[in-house]
């Protein structure tokens, strides 16, 4: 036997597992086309350079995380860790900008570096969403509501709470900054190696910071929220309300924050108890200074993305494949016009399977294996009068009907 293995942190997604993700994807699809999403592939690996610009050099993902290596040409690349800055790039690149505003819905694959564990993976996947040429709270208010109503629509809005915070407008995130930097610099000799990198470059990000001693010296750290204009919290009670009217539960959450500068005004996650420590099951907020970041015009942007393999751990359990319909030719005479049938069916809207060798009773017992709803028999006695035997493979009942009958008589196990 071979000692062959999946990579750590990868794993193949067989029939039922895949059922689950194609719940999750295929719902989030239609929901979102809804709400006048389109569909936009972007490729698995991107130059190095759109991850380091837009993650962040001192980010987790950037220095820990990113599957970076060079090709044969000697470019650096690196196997996409998120879709949004992909979806930036595709924006700039494409020249987009005359056509705002857009509306994006992604699923793919994304793979980082981190320790594998329940709903988390080496190579996962998400659905995501991206509002583009959108400046006002209307725009947040719609990815919020598209979130909300995927969870419904999955049967999981009861398992999950949304967390809202708003991160403010430039200037106020850089008066909390120059605040929070001012408090941190006094706990130097306490803060983590990965924080003490962050105080110059994002230290908004230290907030995030799962060290238990940067824990402590955060408990007292100023909050964002006293540090908001007027403007940032007009924006912000803007969005409470649209979330309001469109009856949707959230608490607010005063150290949910994004550490880099181009984020503003919104940040949310829809977070989860069933999952263990993997609390985030989707998780966005506004982005209005990434584009500009990476070069292009200054646009606004707004979006979400979510983990398939989290919200797959959490719905219910989808339907299994449709019951086929049994095709059991008996002697060789019967074989081609089995085979002819098997594909007629098909083609007329049935599951159907053929069984590809044996007597009657191994057919038989093959249908029974593939759960089939009813067999259909062909032997020298039903080619000779044109017709099948059809049988139920629930009651046992058999009923001889004319070939060209057929899909009429099993209509009722469509």
């Amino acid at each position: 036997m071979s000692d062959l293995q999946p990579v750590r942190g990868t794993h193949d997604i067989l029939p039922e597992d895949h059922r689950r993700h194609r719940q999750v994807t295929e719902t989030a699809r239609q929901i979102a086309a809804r709400y006048g999403y389109e569909e936009i592939s972007t490729p698995v690996f991107e130059f190095s350079e759109v991850f380091k610009r837009t993650l962040g050099e001192t980010s987790d993902i950037v220095t820990k995380e990113m599957f970076s290596f060079e090709d044969r040409g000697g470019e650096q690349l690196t196997l996409r860790p998120e879709v949004t800055a992909g979806v930036a790039r595709a924006f700039i690149s494409g020249g987009l900008a005359q056509h705002l505003p857009l509306k994006f819905f992604c699923q793919g694959p994304m793979f980082r570096y981190e320790r594998p564990q329940k709903g988390r993976q080496r190579q996962f996947h998400q659905i995501d969403v991206e509002l583009l040429g959108v400046d006002g709270p209307l725009a947040d208010i719609e990815i919020i509501s598209l979130a909300a109503h995927i969870l419904d629509a999955l049967g999981v809005a009861d398992k999950v709470t949304l967390e809202l915070n708003t991160l403010g407008d430039t200037e106020s995130r850089q008066s909390y900054r120059t605040k929070l930097v001012g408090y941190l610099e006094g706990f130097k000799d306490k803060l983590s190696e990965d924080s003490l990198a962050r105080l110059d470059r994002n230290p908004l990000r230290i907030l995030d910071s799962k060290d238990q001693g940067d824990r402590a010296v955060i408990a007292d750290a100023p909050l964002l929220e006293d540090h908001m204009n007027d403007a940032s919290k007009a924006f912000f009670e803007d969005v409470q309300k649209g979330l309001k009217t469109a009856g949707i539960e959230y608490k607010i959450n005063p150290t949910l924050v994004r550490g880099l500068d181009y984020y503003c005004h919104t940040a949310f996650e829809f977070t989860t108890e069933t999952l263990g420590a993997q609390g985030a099951v989707l998780a966005g907020g506004r982005y209005d200074g990434l584009i500009e970041a990476m070069g292009g015009p200054p646009t606004p942007g707004t979006g979400w993305a979510a983990g398939v393999e989290r919200l797959a751990l959490m719905i219910a359990e989808p339907p299994g494949p449709a019951r086929p319909v049994a095709v059991v030719p008996i002697g060789q005479a019967a074989e081609a016009e089995a085979l002819s049938l098997v594909q007629r069916l098909r083609r007329a809207g049935f599951t159907a399977d053929l069984g590809f060798s044996g007597n009657l009773q191994k057919r038989l017992k093959g249908a029974n294996k593939a759960n089939a709803v009813a067999a259909v028999i062909i032997g020298e006695d039903e080619l000779a009068k044109g017709a099948a035997t059809v049988r139920d493979m629930e009651t046992g009942e058999q009923t001889e009907v004319k070939l060209s009958a057929l899909e009429d008589h099993l209509a009722r196990y469509r």
